[in-house]
């Protein structure tokens, strides 16, 4: 269930060939005698996986661009597209040997496989090696793009793309090791099926950082910026739902039973998450809104992701509703109490609702870990460490970043810029001609 790399030993180019054209003729096979299997439906899976993970950028292109104003929309589009460009180029380069290359003292992967050296069609687990490089990867674009909500229609780009690439090679990478890649969280017994940490609370503490850095949209709070068109935060929230069944059940890396139960809670999550957001609206406003439908399905998503192989479907349909509870009153409460100007509340929900879904996980997980609630009291504990451990890496990494980048080439457009907007300022193009 965790992603760790089973890296079999090289083979020859004819064997390696061999090997491949045999598995065009029967569902499983065996490279070798002793060695590990390539499992057809398994690798089928993983690449349809693959498929649905990176669809869930472009579906976070239109859940953020529906939400900013008429000027900002292609431009928080790009945000997230341009991330499928620079980060899988990255991701092959450096950021899959750093995650997942052999192990230095529990905190980095080596550069054994830097440019994918060595990373071919030998079986990794019961998959080709290959695609499990490319699996992982959409994960590490996706959360880079999760962060654009917070700074959305007021960041110069070619400072978002600096920051991509260091933020990827410094925060995600090193971290994806710790959890998946064989790193001392994972070696002190953290649960992170899907990326609870390594994805929500990483993006979701950068995100906080990046705003209060940045500082608050010119006439922030005071003029009213509502969203221009709910009908793509709703599109991209569909697409962001369909997208999460690879997400969290393509972590299973098999098509087996673990990777159904995933399938099973990250919908029930998500349903209770929607629901439990309307109902509160519901209640305080009187009126339940789409966005708030929208918010509530990806709180009930981002709190299962680090559970869904290791909790039952009870569990989910609870760790769902308190996701939407305690995003709502992240996005409703603490954002005004505290005045910070999170454009698109990543904080508020992939922040919260991380942390919410970490401890949940510890206190539920019944599916090859146990729980708090299920005789292991001390596994709430290692999950604390994981989320304190993320919120620093994330947090520090992200300052120094930032104030190296706005002491160099800025990372605020101008008051003209963005009164303008960046769609013409920072890519002289428009999506309303």
């Amino acid at each position: 269930m965790k992603k760790t790399t089973l890296i079999s030993s090289g083979l020859g180019l004819r064997t390696t060939l061999f090997a491949g054209a045999l598995l065009l003729l029967a569902p499983g096979v065996a490279l070798a005698s002793g060695e590990a299997v390539i499992n057809a439906g398994d690798t089928a899976w993983i690449m349809i996986s693959t498929a649905l993970v990176m669809l869930m950028t472009p579906g976070l292109a239109f859940f953020y661009s529906g939400m900013v104003r008429k000027r900002n929309f292609l431009s928080t589009m790009m945000q997230s597209f341009f991330m499928l460009c620079i980060i899988s180029l990255q991701w092959v380069l450096i950021g899959y040997t750093l995650a997942f290359g052999p192990d230095i003292g529990g905190v980095i992967g080596g550069l054994d496989f830097i440019g994918l050296r060595g990373v071919g069609m030998e079986a990794n687990g019961t998959i080709p090696h290959i695609i499990f490089m490319l699996f992982q990867g959409m994960f590490a674009v996706i959360t880079v793009a999760l962060i654009t909500g917070a700074f959305a229609e007021r960041i110069k780009f070619s400072a978002f793309v600096i920051f991509a690439l260091v933020w990827t090679t410094l925060v995600y990478d090193p971290l994806c090791h710790w959890v998946w890649g064989g790193g001392w969280l994972s070696n002190d017994g953290a649960l992170d099926f899907a990326g609870g940490t390594v994805v929500h609370i990483s993006a979701g503490v950068s995100a906080l950082v990046f705003a209060l850095v940045i500082g608050k949209r010119k006439g922030y709070p005071k003029e009213s910026m509502p969203p221009h068109n709910l009908g793509w935060t709703l599109l991209g929230t569909a697409l962001l739902w369909f997208g999460w069944f690879g997400f969290n059940a393509g972590s299973a890396l098999a098509a087996d039973g673990i990777a159904a139960l995933a399938f099973v809670t990250t919908n029930t999550a998500a349903a209770a998450g929607g629901v439990a957001w309307v109902l509160i609206e519901w209640i305080r406003t009187g009126k339940p809104t789409a966005l708030g439908a929208a918010s509530g399905a990806v709180s009930g998503l981002v709190a299962i992701t680090p559970g869904a192989g290791f909790v039952g479907p009870m569990s989910a349909l609870i760790m769902g509703l308190g996701g939407g509870v305690f995003c709502y009153l992240g996005v409703s409460w603490l954002k005004p109490k505290l005045g910070y100007d999170d454009t698109l509340d990543v904080f508020g929900i992939h922040g919260i609702g991380g942390i919410w879904g970490a401890i949940a996980t510890g206190l539920f997980a019944t599916v090859g870990a146990k729980g708090t609630f299920f005789g292991n009291p001390g596994q709430v504990l290692i999950q604390l460490e994981g989320i304190v451990a993320t919120v620093i890496l994330a947090g520090v990494v992200t300052y120094v970043l930032l104030k190296i980048l706005n002491a160099t080439i800025g990372i605020r457009v101008t008051k003209e810029e963005e009164a303008v907007g960046l769609d013409l300022s920072q890519h002289g193009e428009s999506g309303y001609n």
